[in-house]
């Protein structure tokens, strides 16, 4: 459950970081995959926790 949070806090900051990218702040192909990676490990840390390891 904590890693759940921390995966939405760090989702949460970089896409404020990501709107920093499209003012022209930070260079907008550095933030883009950041986000793209934190949002990808979020879902799949919700999706994998009840899944069927085998016998």
């Amino acid at each position: 459950m904590k890693w759940i949070i921390t995966g939405s806090i760090a989702t949460l900051l970089l896409f404020i970081v990501n709107t920093l990218a499209f003012m022209d702040i930070i260079p907008l192909y550095i933030t883009s995959p950041l986000l793209f990676v934190a949002i990808f490990i979020t879902l799949y840390l919700i999706n994998h926790r009840k899944t069927f390891k085998g016998f």
